[in-house]
């Protein structure tokens, strides 16, 4: 009877069945795990190559418009004609400088013999300039060919070197997600240790980790990392990886501390204590599960952050290198952009870094919303 009694008594859910069921009954918190998803997909195709490989291939005229405003003349859009830019000046009587400036070009283009040594306007001899000009001649109809398939319009426009937009964030994204996720990964995990030595142990190792995050919160944040990375003086992925991980840790070190605090004179801790199990073993196999939503939920919040924050850094120039797309980067190549009236670099980066750190803090909200131990 008692067997049979036992078998039918239904258990309890834990903490993360009840979390995934109030998660799935908001609509709004679900519509922002998708689109999260969605960057996460287009991440791991981006870093295996599948899209946006060919991102800074230069398929597109220079400041090629959208294909929805329609193809612009060289003029319209702000690029001198290449083929045209070392014309020589028209004749003009008026023009006291033409009659000199065609001469130095003349003298420049001057070559001695068949083997082709230059005269510049220093009268000094280059004595490979006839090797140069074979190499240009053999390799003009390629050129020629090159810049004919260059498409006048894209789906969503072109930058100054012709690189495709669309491919051009997604490859951004990459970047930026990258270096969000990871930074945040790393703070979390040095706020949850730091919290948790403090927190358990108390005594003068609290002081000494207190008096730490004193320190840190003392100073503004962007300042902070400016001069961290003003000191470090490397640009790259990992280098600010490094920045915002070794500042962003304070938050979670003062939410675990207090929570270890907290739960280190329970029951279920002193029952550990009474059989003899370690203190490493009490902090993180028995304590830590049960604060282990808030460092969650501390994760997604510094995600949020620290997308921004390497916007920021990039647009500074303390970011990503030449060469490497993000959304900092870009954003900083628009500002001249708008000067000529491109905006179409302006509004991709905007729209997709607008798009993904609002549904990313719209699932942190609901996220701490269904881990609150309060709604349980």
């Amino acid at each position: 009877m008692l067997n049979t009694l036992s078998s039918t008594t239904p258990t309890s859910p834990g903490l993360w069945a009840l979390a995934w069921r109030r998660l799935r009954s908001d609509r709004l918190a679900m519509l922002a795990l998708a689109v999260v998803a969605l960057f996460l997909v287009t991440l791991l195709l981006s870093a295996t190559g599948l899209v946006a490989k060919n991102w800074d291939a230069e398929i597109g005229v220079n400041y090629a418009p959208p294909t929805f405003v329609g193809a612009q003349s060289a003029e319209e859009r702000g690029v001198q004609d290449m083929n045209t830019a070392e014309a020589l000046p028209p004749e003009n009587p008026r023009d006291p400088l033409a009659a000199v400036i065609r001469q130095l070009r003349a003298e420049r283009a001057v070559v001695v013999g068949s083997g082709g040594a230059a005269i510049d306007d220093y009268g000094i001899v280059d004595p490979l300039a006839g090797e140069i000009a074979e190499i240009r001649s053999g390799q003009g109809k390629d050129h020629a060919a090159a810049a004919i398939e260059r498409r006048a319009t894209l789906p969503f426009g072109a930058d100054k070197w012709g690189h495709d937009i669309i491919l051009k964030t997604i490859k951004g994204s990459e970047t930026s997600i990258v270096v969000g996720l990871s930074a945040a990964l790393l703070a979390t995990v040095l706020g949850t240790l730091f919290g948790a030595v403090a927190g358990y142990y108390g005594q003068w190792l609290d002081d000494f980790f207190n008096w730490f995050y004193s320190v840190f919160t003392s100073i503004p944040y962007l300042l902070l990392i400016l001069a961290v990375a003003a000191v470090l003086q490397q640009k790259g992925v990992l280098t600010i990886v490094l920045i915002l991980g070794l500042t962003g840790w304070t938050g979670v070190f003062r939410l675990i501390r207090a929570e270890y605090i907290k739960h280190k004179s329970r029951e279920y801790v002193l029952a550990a204590d009474a059989i003899g199990a370690s203190d490493m073993r009490r902090m993180f196999i028995h304590i830590f599960p049960n604060v282990s939503h808030v460092a969650l939920v501390q994760l997604s919040i510094l995600s949020v952050g620290f997308i921004k924050s390497e916007v920021i850094l990039s647009f500074l120039g303390f970011g990503v290198p030449v060469g490497v797309a993000s959304w900092g980067s870009m954003l900083n190549e628009a500002q001249n952009e708008l000067i000529l009236g491109k905006w179409w670099q302006l509004a991709a980066a905007s729209v997709a870094m607008a798009v993904l750190v609002t549904a990313f803090s719209l699932f942190t909200d609901a996220l701490r919303d269904a881990l609150d131990p309060k709604l349980r």
